[in-house]
């Protein structure tokens, strides 16, 4: 669907975008910044050295609140949530009766805000907010689901990020990775009270901050204002999570690709998996068990590619094999930065997912050598205590 500049909505950012020179462009119905003036390479490497500032506000937030919030949301996803502790971040999937993902999202259980007890609070993709909150909407009769659009949610990465947010709020220091705390950050004009993720989706350290919309520019402008931080844009943010290995949705994983096809069965704790003590209750559990049991059973595998010459592989490009056989396809693809040449992502029939093997993308007729590669292309540096 093509949006016109008048309806895309804008985040509580949109003025700061202009103000610092952003390319602004459509993004799942938001008008986002891709690139500020120093351009994408600048800001990919600024991240992996300095810090980088991303508006993510586009993202969707959401709380689940009563006694039976994560026994409910255990009947969506395929995750242990029952078990996760408070302040204790976790990587989830909603799945499907087929065993495809609807989404990628993370879940922490946190202290309300107005401290009237625990909530469960969800970060979930942008282009499927509505119809995740939709899919939530479900479990009403168990849960109170509170949508929070009145948030917006920014993101500080990189070696940099924490050490910088410290100097304003030492307590940021004490997280580690997959760790979020209610914070206040001293500021003009009075604190800015945030709830701070000690993750991000880089590869690098950093945080991800929940904020009050009508405070986002003001700490946004208190952040950009640290010497080592600079705002970053959606195109360095889709090349940083490349690197990182970590999956973009609707490109990497969709509703046609399962968890073990996707390679993220570790996002699936023990005991949701066969003879787990909670295993199975979400939705297509017998495929997803079965192909955890049995890997056979699952046709395809998400591989990492590195370039073996400098083309540019990009998304959609079909793979074969030396013999001519049709391999698969790339879902993302770009020159890699920091690994210093082209890298992507990609489906393959398992047969050939095979280490170190050598396919080829097939690119404006010329086919380009690509060598598998284990992910991610670049280390990640999360700290973990």
């Amino acid at each position: 669907m093509s949006h016109t500049a008048s309806d895309l909505i804008s985040t509580p950012l949109h003025a700061l975008h202009l103000e610092l020179g952003a390319r602004m462009v459509p993004f799942a119905g938001y008008a986002m910044p891709v690139q500020y003036p120093a351009g994408i390479l600048s800001e990919h490497l600024h991240t992996r050295q300095g810090a980088g500032l991303f508006d993510i506000s586009h993202m969707g937030q959401v709380a689940l609140r009563g006694d039976a919030a994560a026994a409910a949301l255990e009947s969506l996803v395929p995750m242990d949530i029952q078990g996760l502790p408070e302040g204790k971040q976790r990587y989830a999937l909603f799945t499907e009766a087929q065993g495809g993902i609807l989404d990628d999202l993370m879940v922490i259980p946190r202290q309300r805000a107005d401290r009237a007890g625990q909530e469960l609070f969800l970060i979930v993709n942008a282009a499927c907010k509505a119809q995740d909150i939709a899919l939530l909407q479900t479990l009403s009769d168990r849960c109170e689901v509170v949508p929070m659009p009145e948030q917006a949610l920014l993101a500080l990465q990189g070696p940099q990020a924490v050490p910088t947010f410290a100097r304003l709020v030492p307590q940021a220091a004490d997280l580690i990775f997959m760790m979020g705390a209610w914070m206040d950050v001293p500021a003009a004009g009075g604190p800015v009270r945030i709830f701070a993720t000690r993750s991000g989706y880089t590869g690098e350290d950093g945080l991800e901050i929940s904020v009050a919309a009508a405070d986002a520019d003001r700490l946004a402008r208190l952040l950009l204002s640290l010497p080592e931080v600079k705002p970053i844009g959606l195109g360095a943010r889709d090349t940083l999570r490349l690197e990182a290995g970590l999956c973009l949705y609707g490109h990497d994983i969709d509703v046609s690709t399962t968890p073990v096809e996707a390679g993220l069965t570790w996002a699936i704790q023990k005991v949701r998996r066969t003879g787990g003590a909670r295993a199975g209750g979400f939705p297509g559990a017998d495929i997803i068990l079965s192909q955890i049991d049995n890997p056979t059973l699952a046709p395809r595998r998400r591989i990492g590619l590195i370039g073996l010459d400098r083309t540019p592989v990009r998304e959609g490009v079909d793979l074969l094999a030396a013999d001519g056989r049709h391999a698969g396809r790339v879902t993302s693809g770009s020159f890699a930065p920091s690994a210093g040449g082209p890298v992507a992502m990609a489906y393959v029939t398992a047969e050939f997912a095979v280490p170190g093997g050598t396919l080829y993308a097939q690119v404006r007729g010329r086919a380009v050598p690509m060598q598998l590669q284990p992910m991610p292309f670049v280390p990640h540096r999360y700290w973990r205590g």
